[in-house]
């Protein structure tokens, strides 16, 4: 995380200026009677949906007219109903760059500064945010979301800014592709399950049909655990950084099924403990090398989780942008059923014993360790913390990164396809910390891991698959793909009764 010493964060509320902000501005001398909101491009979609993440409201410097003239002014495009405070200079006496406008509007809110964001449109505004103990991010020539989305990319991390573009499912678009299926050449739900996922997709990409979610790409994030040291599991840890060599020359069960359904495979080194040769597909954005022993106290830092988060919110990012419209995850590190096992027992609040299972297939005096591990790690859990603090006390660096992960992918509105009870325990601290992720989420298979049972109905996802596997990596939800890319291809391809020239 990238968040500058002198701002504390992370920022709670967003203000903007009007003119040449949210709106053009208007001609110079123009009548208050003939005023007319042009709103900027992509201002309403912007602010619907930082709502769901920040309070939002205005600062004007305008002289002549007061919050209920400017809200009526705002009310044909939306806007007035996202804002949740306006303050005018008429309200409050005073223009920017004095502060006190800016001061009002945070009181009204019952903010402190260093968690405000002030946008605007010219040097006065970003005095008046200086002056008000405000952060400020210049508008310039992009809407003024997209403003707020550079401001937290740089100074909160991309975990942050792909929180903060979060959107919901398009339910018009969910509508309009079940409409879709009563049209087609075949009797109505005849299809099941496949018309409610192909429902799914289009609400995720805000259309119908859905665009098809081909090509996918696979991220196998690793790490290492100290929790290894306890004897949670037979492997040696060296096996880890063993595997991600495998995964890299293509030669594991996720290079192969991938392989199969035509996915691309990337592996991302977030916090392998021991050297790594480089290799074509391996990304080098190791946070620190392995975790501490969560046996002992907590298994990193805040800070170190944070990183870990940005780290998959920009592999999930980057992916999409190189052309990927679907994306899955994928996992290594051995002893990383236990952090996750951990988590699952955090955020469902089940017991250690409900959620803990076999990894890699241990004997009973294993499992009673492991349940033993978890139960200490669990009991120094305090009433206080937040989802980024369990994830620190209790998670691995690719559980963190697989966090990040899921909500980059879910920001850029493509499915996200969730392998076992390693991705499930990441999912479950992403629903902790942003709750829209789930919607873009589809369960890949059942794994046999009892945690996975636990976080599936905890999250309400119904898994696609249900195979008896429990291999981890990407690989159940691998096999998962050609499922998903059927349930676009039906709506895009199928005939209807009218095209067929079929009678009903």
């Amino acid at each position: 995380m990238n968040r500058t010493p002198d701002r504390p964060g992370p920022i709670r509320a967003v203000l903007f200026d009007v003119g040449g902000t949210l709106v053009h501005e208007a001609s110079p001398g123009r009548a208050v009677t003939d005023l007319v909101a042009r709103t900027r491009d992509g201002a309403v979609a912007d602010l619907e949906t930082l709502a769901h993440t920040y309070r939002l409201g205005a600062v004007t410097d305008t002289a002549v007219m007061g919050e209920e003239q400017v809200r009526r002014l705002l009310a044909p495009s939306g806007l007035d109903a996202l804002l949740e405070v306006v303050v005018t200079s008429a309200d409050v006496g005073v223009a920017k760059p004095d502060p006190r406008s800016l001061r009002c509007a945070m009181a009204r809110l019952g903010l402190d500064p260093a968690t405000v964001l002030y946008v605007g449109d010219r040097d006065l505004d970003a005095a008046a945010a200086a002056a008000a103990g405000a952060a400020f991010a210049p508008v310039g020539d992009g809407s003024p979301g997209r403003a707020v989305i550079r401001w937290l990319r740089a100074n909160e991390g991309a975990f942050a800014a792909a929180r903060a573009l979060l959107g919901v499912p398009d339910r018009t678009a969910e509508e309009d592709a079940r409409h879709l299926h009563d049209r087609l050449t075949k009797p109505p739900r005849s299809l099941g399950d496949l018309e409610t996922l192909g429902a799914r997709l289009a609400g995720i990409a805000g259309r119908a049909p859905p665009p098809l979610p081909f090509p996918a790409a696979v991220a196998v994030f690793a790490g290492d655990h100290g929790v290894v040291a306890s004897g949670v599991t037979p492997w040696p840890q060296a096996v880890t950084a063993q595997m991600v060599v495998n995964f890299s020359r293509g030669g594991a069960a996720v290079n192969v099924l991938a392989r199969a359904a035509g996915a691309s495979v990337t592996v991302v080194d977030v916090g392998v403990a021991g050297p790594v040769p480089p290799a074509p597909g391996l990304i080098d954005r190791r946070v620190r090398p392995g975790t501490a022993n969560l046996a002992d106290g907590p298994a990193m830092t805040v800070d170190d989780a944070r990183a870990a988060m940005d780290v998959g919110a920009e592999v999930a990012a980057d992916l999409v942008a190189g052309g990927a419209r679907a994306l899955v995850t994928g996992d290594m590190g051995i002893g990383n059923t236990t952090p996750a096992a951990a988590l699952v027992a955090a955020f469902t609040g089940l017991p250690a014993w409900r959620v803990t299972g076999r990894g890699t297939g241990i004997d009973d005096a294993t499992l009673a360790i492991k349940i033993a591990v978890i139960d200490r790690a669990l009991a120094r859990g305090r009433p206080d913390e937040g989802p980024i603090e369990v994830a620190a006390r209790l998670g691995g660096l690719e559980h963190a990164a697989l966090c990040g992960f899921v909500v980059g992918g879910a920001a850029a509105r493509v499915p996200v396809l969730i392998d076992g009870v390693i991705a499930l325990s990441a999912v479950l601290t992403a629903a902790a910390l942003a709750p829209r992720v789930v919607p873009f989420c589809i369960a890949g298979h059942r794994s046999t891991e009892p945690g996975a049972d636990a976080a599936l109905a905890h999250l309400g996802l119904t898994p696609l698959l249900q195979l008896r596997m429990r291999l981890g990596e990407g690989s159940g939800a691998c096999l998962a793909l050609p499922l998903v890319r059927a349930a676009a291809l039906v709506l895009r391809e199928m005939a209807t009764f009218d095209e067929a020239g079929i009678g009903r």
